[in-house]
C-alpha cells in the first residue's frame, strides 16, 4: 500500500540549512532557494495546492495569494515577529492560521539597535567611508568628533520584549532610559523633547504609520539621534530628510525603510545617516531559531492538528474545522 502523500510546504526564500533539513524530513518542501524576492507570479503558481506557506515580512500575503493556494491551505508560518504584510482578516475568513516567531530574535535585534546607536554617535560609518575613499587624515584633537552614550537619555518608543532589552543594554552603557508605550511610560511628546536619542520598537499599524512625521520630528530635542529597527513606515522618510538637511537632528540610523528595498536617495547621500539592509535579526543563532519555530508551527498544525502556540489568529482554526 503506497504511503499517503506528505503535506506540501512552500517557502518563499532561501533558509538556513538546518531548517531546510527539518522541513524536508517532515514535508514535501517547495523552496524558492534565493535571497531576493521571487517574482510574484512564481510565488502564486507554486502556492497552488499548498498545505502551508512559509513567508517573510516582505512578502505580500493577501487574498490573491490565499486564493491562489486554494482550499488545502491551513497554516502560514511567518519567519519573523512583524506581520503587517499579512492580511489577517482574509486568512481568518478562509480558516488559515498565521503564526510568527517571537522571543528568539529579541537579543539579536536589541544588539543591532545598540550597534547602530554607537555607530551613529561615534561616526563609525562616516570614518569607514573616509578611509575607504583614501581621503587624507591624521590624528588630531578635533578630528571626526562624536559623542559618548554615558549620561545621555535614550527614549525607547515601544516597551515590548525588544524595547525592554534595548533599554537594558543602553543602561549598561550608562544611559538614562525612558520609554513610551500604549500602556506605560511617559507621553510620547515628552519623550521626544527629553531624549538625546530615540529608538523605535513599535509594530506597524494604522496608528503607528508615520508616528514620527513632520510634527513629531520637530518636537525632538535639537541635535538628537534617531534609530529605527522596527518598520520603515513608522517614520515619514521625507520628513526625516527635511529634518536632517535642516540640521535639527544630528543623525539617523535605519535598518528598515518605507519602500523597502528602495531607500530615499537623500538618505544615501547624507554623511550623518547609517543604513543597514534589514538585518536586525540576522545572526546565525536567531535565524535558525526562528526557522525552528516555523517548523514547530507547521508540525503542530499539519501533524498534531492543534493550534500552534504562536498563532496570531487562533479563531481561524475553529473556522477551518467548521
Amino acid at each position: 500500500m503506497p504511503a499517503p502523500p506528505r503535506a506540501r510546504v512552500v517557502a518563499t526564500r532561501r533558509l538556513p540549512a538546518p531548517v531546510v533539513s527539518e522541513l524536508r524530513a517532515s514535508f514535501e518542501l517547495v523552496l524558492h532557494d534565493r535571497v531576493e524576492a521571487p517574482p510574484r507570479d512564481d510565488v502564486l503558481a507554486s502556492a497552488a495546492g499548498a498545505d502551508a506557506l512559509l513567508t517573510v515580512p516582505t512578502d505580500r500575503v493577501d487574498a490573491e495569494l490565499l486564493d491562489a493556494a486554494g482550499g488545502r491551505l491551513r497554516v502560514i508560518a511567518q519567519y519573523g515577529v512583524g506581520h503587517d504584510n499579512v492580511d489577517l482578516a482574509a486568512a481568518t475568513a478562509r480558516g488559515v492560521v498565521v503564526t510568527n516567531t517571537p522571543d528568539v530574535l529579541t537579543g539579536a535585534t536589541a544588539e543591532l539597535t545598540i550597534a547602530l546607536l554607537l555607530a551613529l554617535a561615534r561616526r563609525v560609518a562616516e570614518g569607514d567611508r573616509l578611509v575607504r575613499r583614501g581621503d587624507p587624515w591624521s590624528l588630531s584633537p578635533t578630528f571626526l568628533l562624536g559623542t559618548g552614550l554615558a549620561g545621555r537619555t535614550l527614549g525607547v518608543v515601544g516597551w515590548g520584549r525588544i524595547g525592554r532589552e534595548v533599554g537594558r543594554l543602553a543602561a549598561a552603557h550608562g544611559m538614562r532610559v525612558v520609554h513610551a508605550s500604549r500602556s506605560s511610560g511617559i507621553p510620547l511628546d515628552r519623550l521626544l523633547a527629553d531624549a538625546d536619542a530615540v529608538s523605535l520598537h513599535t509594530p506597524l499599524t494604522p496608528e503607528t504609520r508615520h508616528l514620527l512625521g513632520e510634527e513629531a520630528l520637530a518636537r525632538m530635542r535639537p541635535g538628537a539621534l534617531l534609530v529605527n529597527t522596527s518598520r520603515g513606515a513608522v517614520v515619514d522618510e521625507q520628513a526625516l530628510v527635511r529634518a536632517l538637511l535642516a540640521g535639527r537632528l544630528a543623525g539617523a540610523a535605519l535598518d528598515v525603510f518605507e519602500d523597502e528595498p528602495d531607500v530615499h536617495p537623500e538618505l544615501r547621500r547624507l554623511e550623518n545617516v547609517v543604513l543597514t539592509p534589514h538585518i536586525a535579526s540576522a545572526t546565525h543563532e536567531a535565524r535558525e531559531a526562528m526557522g525552528m519555530l516555523c517548523v514547530e508551527a507547521l508540525r503542530d498544525a499539519l501533524f498534531e492538528r492543534t493550534v500552534p502556540r504562536h498563532a496570531l489568529n487562533p479563531v481561524a482554526w475553529s473556522r477551518a474545522d467548521a
